[in-house]
């Protein structure tokens, strides 16, 4: 039925999103065109992939603990880590993405919700090494792993906070005066995606980018995108399908998009 169901979802959104050549506010069209659909490739892209290649051959076993929604692909709390690293990683056209909104945003701070093995990490603090990077994971085996991973590409100045997001997301956003950009990838739950949302509104200004991973993954997380699309605050958002990117730009008009992008088929 989830597959089905998802399937269906893509379907409509091939049908109804569109180009950049069909977007009308100069915000957005610049966006799509010289970040969504740049396709050049960045010597950063290999440097990171060489990581996520080492660990889809490492076979060792670690202990999961699973705190938010789970896993649809696997329900065994012992996993191999290259297993994880085939089926829970961002794929490398989604990670690049991000890698270029947060090149083109210049965040001074960003929080990562859903560390998993540290790639989408290595991607950010790469996009931004002078930023604060704060990454939350909830396991404590899997984010061992990406510590690893952290080291051995020295980069040591990300901040990796363990524990449950309900617990650490509020810690870490009373440190910070405002936030510049958070990407949530973790707990795929309506509620939980909402109170995030809802926690960090306090701190967003007109520079402020919050990206929801997988938002057509239930009924429930896509209901909790149009509760985040509804909110008086937000005046952009872009549906690319696979993720929902959310901006708070004073006086622009508020409008939702819905856009194709080749990356990701």
């Amino acid at each position: 039925m989830f597959n089905l169901r998802f399937a269906f979802d893509y379907f409509l959104h091939q049908i109804n999103a569109k180009t950049r050549h069909g977007i009308h506010s100069p915000f957005v069209y610049r966006l799509a065109d010289e970040v969504l659909y740049d396709d050049s490739e960045k010597k950063v892209y290999a440097e990171i992939e060489q990581l996520r290649n080492v660990l889809y051959a490492d076979d060792r076993v670690i202990n999961i603990t699973d705190l938010g929604a789970g896993s649809s692909i696997n329900k065994n709390n012992k996993k191999r880590i290259s297993d994880i690293a085939k089926n829970s990683l961002k794929r490398p056209q989604l990670a690049q993405l991000l890698y270029r909104l947060v090149v083109n945003q210049k965040p001074k701070n960003m929080i990562e919700l859903g560390t998993c093995l540290g790639i989408t990490s290595m991607y950010l603090q790469n996009a931004a090494p002078e930023a604060k990077l704060f990454t939350l994971e909830g396991c404590i085996e899997i984010a061992e792993v990406a510590q690893n991973v952290f080291s051995k590409a020295g980069r040591n100045d990300i901040e990796l906070v363990i524990g449950n997001f309900d617990h650490t997301l509020p810690i870490i956003l009373n440190q910070l005066k405002r936030i510049d950009f958070v990407f949530v990838d973790g707990n795929h739950q309506k509620q939980a995606t909402i109170n995030y949302f809802e926690w960090c509104l306090p701190k967003v200004h007109d520079g402020t980018l919050l990206i929801f991973d997988d938002i057509y993954w239930s009924q429930g997380m896509k209901e909790a995108w149009q509760h985040i699309k509804k909110h008086p605050k937000v005046t952009v958002t872009i549906d690319l399908f696979w993720i929902g990117l959310v901006f708070f730009r004073n006086g622009q008009v508020k409008e939702d998009f819905m856009l194709n992008h080749k990356c990701f088929y």
